[in-house]
């Protein structure tokens, strides 16, 4: 388990270094000066932009931009907003949590549903349900979120007044930041109301966003039963008289679950880049609505340091789905 432990590890120093490439090239092909920006509308004479551009070392050769980048990140140093001047890192430590809360409801939900029924829709091969619930995925998976999301708005918290439209909690609320988690703060806070606030608030994102992986999850899980129910283990579960839950929980749903895993892990990255779409459209305040606006601000550090983190937590994420495969199959360990 070590060895394969520390084979997975080994893959990951080339793939973060193809990140760091990535985060630092995608910033410099944007249209903008940073200089200028920083500006503002006083301006900024040819001596003063100069100057800037030397104490940001944006005045060095591109390659060498990048070294200093990647030296200050083996450092641990994730540069300043240009904007803000507050250290990157610490600017998205106190977003994450809105973002990871966000996340984690929204793949629980994708999870909780998805996953029973595809096993449903496998058993009942050709039903009306399997039908019905196809269809359905299908549709989720090919929905814009953006639209998805303002159609969810207008019909919730527009006609019906059921959900609030914007934010993590109504503004009647105050109570120190605990955890960044905003269910958990609520409850810590013990004030009347304040997590069932915080709770209408998240309805609406998290379906957003979990709609897609639900529906990826739903189709590969049914497509992973259905494989494993023809194998010749299933049919002597069967012939031997055992308990369908039995075949189909253990015997069958055990061994279709590592496509299912791997499927889930995937779904982080698009939670991610689903994330800022649905923060965007929800007033969310986490990583993803931070990344658009640094992005039209032309901030640098936090842009290309803001990508590097969020791919970083995309890898970590995926190291665990590897590791999770060698607990439910314990044969991959020795491949």
């Amino acid at each position: 388990m070590v060895r394969f432990i520390l084979s997975k590890l080994l893959y990951l120093v080339p793939t973060f270094l193809g990140i760091t490439i990535i985060a630092f090239s995608f910033v410099r092909i944007l249209p903008g000066d940073p200089v200028l920006l920083m500006a503002g509308e006083r301006g900024v004479t040819p001596e003063r932009h100069a100057e800037l551009s030397a104490q940001l070392g944006y005045d060095k050769p591109v390659v060498m931009q990048y070294f200093d980048f990647l030296g200050r990140l083996m450092q641990g140093d994730f540069g300043n907003s240009l904007v803000t001047k507050k250290p990157v890192l610490a600017e998205f430590l106190t977003l994450f949590p809105a973002t990871v809360e966000l996340g984690f409801c929204a793949i629980v939900i994708a999870t909780l549903i998805g996953v029973p029924v595809g096993v449903l829709a496998a058993i009942r091969r050709g039903s009306w349900f399997d039908q019905i619930s196809m269809t359905a995925a299908l549709v989720g998976f090919s929905m814009p979120i953006f639209w998805w999301g303002l159609l969810l708005i207008i019909l919730f918290s527009g006609i019906l007044g059921w959900t609030p439209v914007s934010g993590r909690i109504s503004l009647l609320y105050f109570f120190p930041n605990v955890t960044g988690f905003m269910l958990i703060d609520s409850l810590l806070s013990g004030q009347e109301g304040a997590f069932a606030s915080a709770l209408s608030h998240l309805v609406l994102p998290s379906i957003v966003l979990a709609t897609i992986p639900l529906a990826v999850i739903a189709r590969q899980t049914r497509s992973a039963m259905l494989e494993v129910m023809g194998e010749d283990y299933v049919r002597t579960a069967r012939a031997k008289g055992m308990p369908p839950f039995r075949v189909i929980g253990i015997h069958a749903l055990r061994n279709a679950m590592i496509p299912v895993v791997t499927t889930i892990g995937l779904q982080i990255g698009v939670l991610m880049a689903g994330a800022i779409l649905t923060e965007t459209i929800f007033s969310w305040p986490g990583i993803g609505k931070w990344m658009i606006d640094s992005i039209s601000r032309r901030d640098y550090p936090v842009v290309q340091s803001g990508l590097l983190l969020i791919a970083a937590l995309v890898m970590v994420v995926n190291l665990i789905v590897d590791l999770t495969y060698g607990l439910i199959n314990p044969r991959i360990r020795v491949k």
